[in-house]
């Protein structure tokens, strides 16, 4: 494919999201001047929060000024590592502080949506870590949020600002390997046994009611805090929404579909860990996207899971397959293209988009005519993906699900699942914009 073609679907591309913003939004000019900076609060303070504050404090037109963290230690560290002004443990701090422009949710699955939902209301811009919700029920609210009160909310697939897998999906729509009618992913690692623990005494620098917040109540673990809370229903949603949602999401973006799938089935269970691991770790489903139904117009989406398996049929790792009328596409490592009986048509390096994420973020924020590459709508569509899949192992059976009302049809115990219970009575419970 010439490179012409490519930077005019690119720039088409970019013109409709830019387009779509305006209509969205109602703005049509900069929201802030040149020399203004965004004052920014990060919310969960682990690695990826660190990270994600140091890129934005790193930028010429942003600052950090709070980080938020239930535990005291990792605060401080998030503090000095970010050169916040303040740490605080409860993120109210900051949905009060009216200097503050936006937040960086980088917490628990399971405060994701309610630290959004509250941010919204607070006037404050939000970038959100994967997978946006804990559940399907609260990416649609995130949704409602973000439009009622007028805000950016980007999600962290950060995978839609890779110029290279960008130049990948301009190629799957111009046709290099033909109609593309099923994508794959494979998430293939080795993850640790956290093994069995009993309910303990919560350390003394650590905030536990404000860390279990709105979530079901269960009694402090050593093995929830901090990161295997993924395995957990409670506070996670497993592999699936950790690390397999970022190539659910490049997956439904080479595949086309702009929608929810109608009917999902498939396999998860444990095989291997004899731990208190709570989500499978082997998986195997398929989301079906009819379309109107005829030949031709079905697209099929493939997610297989082995987190006790390093062992990998692609050679490059962890990768996304693209089967079309015409070749196949793999993005791993690099992003291969193969022709008729598996010609080497072409080899590309693979670009990181994270510290491009962040920027785009920040471009959407300032500039409110620019559509985020992972606007929340594009988050929900691909994280609602790896609940549908959680609750077809959950349940043990196939689920039929209408993309317009989003509910599933004909099964009342399945259905429970598109939502979950929350601590009564908690502030964060989130309710409807």
């Amino acid at each position: 494919m010439a490179k012409s073609s490519r930077r005019s679907f690119l720039k088409h591309a970019g013109a409709a999201a830019a387009a779509a913003s305006i209509a969205s939004s109602g703005k049509t000019s900069t929201a802030y001047n040149a020399n203004e900076r965004i004052v920014v609060g990060v919310i969960g303070c682990g690695g990826r929060g660190i990270r994600l504050g140091r890129i934005c404090g790193g930028q010429p037109d942003a600052t950090v000024a709070y980080v938020c963290d239930p535990d005291r230690t990792r605060a401080g560290r998030a503090k000095a590592a970010t050169n916040a002004d303040h740490a605080v443990a409860d993120m109210r701090r900051i949905f009060d502080d009216k200097s503050v422009d936006a937040v960086v949710i980088a917490s628990c699955d399971h405060w994701h949506a309610p630290a959004a939902i509250l941010a919204c209301k607070a006037g404050k811009h939000v970038y959100v870590e994967k997978p946006c919700s804990h559940n399907l029920r609260e990416g649609r609210m995130m949704i409602d949020a973000a439009r009622k009160h007028d805000v950016v909310m980007q999600h962290g697939t950060q995978s839609r600002s890779s110029q290279s897998k960008q130049t990948a999906v301009a190629m799957l729509r111009e046709g290099m390997i033909g109609e593309v009618l099923v994508a794959k992913h494979v998430n293939s690692q080795k993850r640790a046994n956290i093994g069995h623990q009993k309910p303990s005494k919560p350390p003394g620098h650590l905030d536990y009611d404000l860390w279990v917040g709105p979530a079901q109540w269960r009694e402090y673990q050593s093995n929830y805090v901090h990161y295997h809370w993924h395995w957990f229903y409670n506070f996670g949603t497993g592999d699936i929404g950790n690390d397999g949602v970022h190539g659910i999401d490049v997956a439904r973006w080479g595949l086309g579909v702009q929608t929810h799938p109608s009917f999902v089935t498939g396999y998860g269970s444990k095989l291997f860990f004899d731990d208190d691991q709570e989500f499978p770790d082997t998986y195997t489903v398929t989301f079906e996207y009819p379309g109107d139904g005829k030949v031709g117009q079905k697209r099929l989406l493939i997610y297989e899971q082995r987190i006790w398996s390093p062992y990998r049929e692609d050679a490059d790792g962890n990768s996304t397959f693209f089967y079309g009328t015409k070749g196949m596409m793999v993005i791993g490592r690099d992003i291969q293209v193969f022709g008729p009986n598996n010609k080497p048509l072409r080899r590309e390096k693979l670009s990181s988009g994270d510290d491009a994420h962040q920027r785009n973020f920040l471009d959407a924020v300032k500039d409110r005519t620019r559509r985020p590459n992972a606007e929340i709508q594009i988050g929900h569509l691909s994280s609602s993906l790896c609940h549908l899949g959680n609750i077809v192992a959950r349940s043990g059976r196939a689920i039929r699900f209408d993309p317009k009302t989003e509910q599933i049809l004909g099964d009342e115990e399945a259905a429970k699942l598109l939502g979950r219970k929350y601590r009564q009575g908690h502030w964060a419970v989130p309710k409807a914009s």
